[in-house]
């Protein structure tokens, strides 16, 4: 049994997508048609160091995870599971036929608008402690509106919230690696209610399909519901990454196979981390 799974927001790098954007060109096309400039140039060469930035970052991405997924379904079967981290999971509902690359990328484009006009927020990684203790650090500190954004592994989580209460509470981590991102917002924290209320009334003018493969869901950790298509895409603006728990959802199936689809490593050396514990 093989579950794909497909990166996040992070894993974008110059140069991914390579000769993809050739080979596929119809879509590089169609891509450059909804996104108003060439997605081949920013992923290739960045001419204008735009692909750190959320609202480009996320349709590059997604562009490319989905080339690469194409690109293997050439000689390769269907995976029997699929799952995606935060921006990634887009293309795993891409991978279920749940919409198609078109429908995909509009979403995708107007998702990382929205994120990116957040402001006053800030994220950082807690590397080496376990997701429990940091829990129990947060709770135990005065800065209520900083909660856990992320959960990669057992023993690696992100932190969202108001930027000085993020900038304060790394005083309080005094063991693990505390590291901050590059990032305007408190993505996938309450902060993002805005920013979620408008997607989600962005997304009523969307019909989607029955997945047909199962799509393992950021928000629970549960296998999507065609009828909250809708509502895990807004939900998820706000709610925690829960990858850990998708991953161990995976590993309780008979002979679980991860294939990662995307550029990197990232979701590969999380995985590890978790079927080593």
């Amino acid at each position: 049994m093989r579950a794909f799974v497909f990166p996040g927001q992070g894993s974008q790098v110059r140069g991914m997508g390579g000769e993809l954007f050739t080979e596929f060109a119809d879509l590089t096309a169609t891509a450059d048609t909804i996104l108003g400039y060439s997605i081949q140039t920013l992923c290739l060469n960045d001419p204008e160091q735009k692909l750190n930035q959320t609202q480009f970052t996320q349709p590059a991405l997604y562009v490319v995870n989905a080339l690469m997924y194409f690109k293997k379904l050439q000689t390769d079967s269907k995976p029997d599971y699929v799952a995606g981290h935060s921006l990634g999971e887009y293309n795993a509902l891409l991978a279920a036929e749940v919409f198609d690359f078109a429908t995909g990328l509009q979403l995708v484009k107007k998702r990382g608008e929205l994120m990116s006009t957040a402001t006053g927020g800030a994220m950082a990684a807690i590397v080496g402690l376990p997701v429990e203790e940091v829990k129990t650090i947060l709770q135990a500190s005065p800065f209520k509106q900083v909660t856990v954004a992320n959960y990669n592994s057992h023993t690696q989580c992100v932190i969202s919230g108001v930027q000085h209460e993020i900038e304060e509470v790394k005083t309080h981590f005094k063991n693990g690696s505390f590291i901050p991102l590059k990032v305007s917002g408190a993505f996938h924290s309450p902060l993002m209610l805005n920013a979620q209320n408008q997607f989600a009334e962005f997304l009523e003018q969307f019909n989607f399909a029955t997945p047909v493969i199962p799509v393992i869901a950021n928000v629970d950790a549960k296998p999507y519901h065609p009828a909250i298509v809708k509502h895990n895409l807004a939900q998820q603006i706000t709610s925690s990454v829960r990858w850990s728990a998708i991953v161990e959802y995976l590993l309780a199936k008979d002979s679980v196979e991860f294939v990662e689809v995307g550029p990197g490593n990232v979701l590969s050396r999380l995985i590890q981390q978790m079927s080593m514990k």
